[in-house]
């Protein structure tokens, strides 16, 4: 059996993430979240009740010795003018994009190194390689979560791989005032060369991928998952 857990799974990707995984017997999957949802219950998952920012995270001590692999999947979008943005206001997003992680990481190494070969995914946003109108703040955030998986993969190897997904924009509650009316999800779709804004399931099926065997000759990696908008102009 392989332990997973995944932080910020009632909804979005990660929520995505544990359905592809709770359908695997192989699997025994553990999920935190402050709230579990109706949706996330039916899944049947090891669930911890837990604010991953502002909580104590020594709950997680329950956590069996071993784990496989580790998703962070919280974030925000915040899209304003960098002149409206106040330094208070990259502080709280950096505490959810990037201490978060490294909260949680540093709290549960000793399990992840027992296990003898173990997963971590972070999740960065195009934005960070591919410069983008009012995204300052999640853009400064991520390129740390780049810049630190790129680092733990390194101090990791062989034991831990760790591997960073970068999106586009993607159909999720995080996104809906992006998407909420037909003419915002044409226009956001048109940008895209693939010409439609993601789905949670694209996002996660990467995921998955990554914290399988099939993914297990993979480390230190940035993957865009982003519609093909990082790297080409149609």
């Amino acid at each position: 059996m392989k332990n997973i857990l995944i932080i910020g799974a009632s909804k979005g990707i990660g929520l995505s993430l544990a359905k592809i995984m709770s359908q695997n017997p192989e699997n025994n999957l553990y999920t935190v979240s402050r709230t579990e949802t109706e949706e996330l219950a039916r899944l049947e998952s090891n669930h911890i009740s837990m604010d991953i920012v502002n909580d104590d995270i020594g709950n997680l001590d329950q956590l069996p010795e071993e784990l496989h692999g580790l998703v962070y999947c919280p974030g925000a979008i915040q899209l304003r003018p960098f002149a409206r943005l106040k330094p208070k206001d990259f502080i709280e997003d950096y505490k959810l994009q990037v201490l978060g992680p490294v909260r949680v990481i540093q709290t549960l190494l000793p399990k992840l190194k027992k296990a003898g070969q173990a997963s971590i995914v972070l999740f960065s946003t195009v934005a960070v390689q591919t410069g983008l109108n009012f995204h300052s703040m999640v853009s400064a955030s991520k390129g740390a979560i780049e810049g630190l998986s790129r680092s733990l993969a390194a101090e990791f190897a062989p034991k831990i791989r760790v591997n960073c997904i970068a999106p586009s924009l993607t159909d999720t509650p995080l996104a809906f005032a992006l998407l909420n009316t037909d003419q915002k999800r044409s226009a956001n779709a048109e940008r895209h060369p693939l010409k439609r804004v993601g789905r949670a399931e694209d996002i996660a099926s990467m995921a998955a991928f990554l914290l399988s065997e099939q993914g297990s000759w993979i480390t230190g990696q940035v993957m865009h998952v982003d519609g093909g908008l990082s790297k080409l102009k149609t």
